[in-house]
């Protein structure tokens, strides 16, 4: 397989620690593109991100991740509508419904209810 073989020792251990130092410096720009990479896929990343603020009083939706696993085809993976009592720092949010006690969830969980309560159907006596 081989056509020629150097047995010169000096000049192959030159070639090879030639061979060796151009590796590090692929390897070092190697690094240097993924960071620049990551930096990018970063930026992107951020751009697309929108973020909601929500004040006291307004209405809500509550994700349920448990559905999310267990969902069927055209079930919602939505609770609510509830109202915001507190908005705490760092995106806690403390939800009140008029049945049950508050309850805090982070804000990543929520998004704005912009529908209105149906209202409840009267039938008159019969």
């Amino acid at each position: 397989a081989l056509k020629h073989a150097n047995f010169d020792l000096q000049t192959a251990g030159a070639y090879r620690k030639v061979q060796l130092n151009k590796l590090n410096e692929l390897r070092d720009q190697a690094y240097e593109n993924s960071l620049i990479y990551k930096e990018k896929t970063k930026r992107i990343h951020d751009s697309k991100i929108k973020d909601c603020v929500f004040n006291v009083g307004d209405r809500v939706h509550l994700f349920n991740s448990r559905l999310k696993i267990f969902s069927g085809k055209l079930k919602t993976r939505w609770f609510g509508p509830f109202t915001i009592t507190h908005v705490f720092p760092y995106g806690t949010v403390e939800l009140s419904q008029t049945v049950e006690s508050n309850f805090k969830v982070n804000g990543h969980r929520l998004k704005h209810y912009f529908g209105e309560d149906i209202p409840k159907m009267v039938v008159p006596g019969l």
